[in-house]
Order: C-alpha cells, then structure tokens, then sequence
C-alpha cells in the first residue's frame, strides 16, 4: 500500500477513536453512493455526524481541511441525503472535518463542527 493510502487509514482510525473517546458513536464507515465515499457516519444524541477525515503528513501546503473542495461537498450531501432517507433517520444532520496532521511521531486531531458552513 502507498504511503499515502496508509497514512489516509491510519487518519480514518484516529479520528474514529477519538469520535468514540468523545461519546459519539459509529454507525458507518466508508459508505458510498455514486461517486462519493463518506468517511464517517456517527451519532449523539439527535446529531447525525458526517465526518470527513483528512490526513496530512504536512501543512507545508496548507491545512488539511482546506483540501475539502466545493464538488466533493456536493457529493457527501446527495449521499447522505440518500442514507437518511434509506435508513429512515429523524435527527440534526451535521457535517464534520476530522483534521489531522503528522508531526514527527504525534497525531495532532481538530474537529471542525460544521465545517462545511466556513467555506
């Protein structure tokens, strides 16, 4: 597996360890519909928690959040609508970024409650 691909899997673990750490709950992960694949599908309380999880090794190139691009938005939001209404969920949908980077031998986590309303 390339570099990449392992530190993408070793974000998508930390963040789901930290989202249980924090009370949430999983319910999915990596679920796709058409071309979008959602990281993270999590619940507390009457919040459905979509997170997106990126991973970076440097923010040489800017936060990892910031790689978060308008099209894969559009994505993450018809497939979850399409979750919600397949799993007949009733509650608050929210859409999370797990950010994380790198720094030597450490992880450093940032959740970004509604992140996608900051761009």
């Amino acid at each position: 597996m390339a570099k990449h691909n392992e530190l993408g899997k070793k974000g998508e673990q930390l963040a789901e360890d930290f989202l249980l750490k924090n009370g949430y709950d999983i319910i999915e992960k990596n679920y796709r519909f058409d071309k979008a694949e959602v990281d993270i599908i999590a619940q507390k309380s009457n919040i459905l928690a979509i997170i997106e999880v990126k991973t970076r090794s440097t923010v040489d190139f800017g936060n990892p959040q910031d790689f978060v691009k308008p099209k894969q938005i559009q994505r993450l939001v018809k497939a979850v609508d399409e979750y919600v209404t397949v799993n007949g969920f009733d509650v608050e949908v929210r859409f999370d970024i797990i950010a994380i980077v790198k720094q030597g031998k450490v992880y450093n986590i940032e959740h970004l409650e509604n992140a996608f309303y900051h761009f």
